[in-house]
């Protein structure tokens, strides 16, 4: 299957911005004050837990998904140079 360029840059670009949400909400998450992720003794919660595993499934989703439109890209500028 041949993926065609707009299709891959689409999806390159989905990756990373995706790469870079988790990143910044990983980053949000364990600079949480609210009590929301830690609790009074600095353990983690249930919420801590739940939207890291959310993010860990995320970011290699979304890695993936950047690597398919990369491939993606650089297949269709091989095939256009000839």
């Amino acid at each position: 299957m041949k993926l065609s360029r707009p299709i891959s840059l689409f999806l390159l670009a989905f990756g990373v911005w995706s790469v870079f949400v988790w990143i910044t909400f990983v980053k949000n998450l364990f600079e949480d004050v609210s009590g929301l992720a830690f609790d009074a003794a600095g353990e983690p919660t249930g919420f801590f837990w739940v939207h890291s595993a959310l993010a860990v499934v995320s970011f290699g989703l979304g890695v993936a998904i950047g690597v398919i439109g990369l491939r993606g890209f650089l297949a269709d500028r091989r095939d256009s140079r000839g």
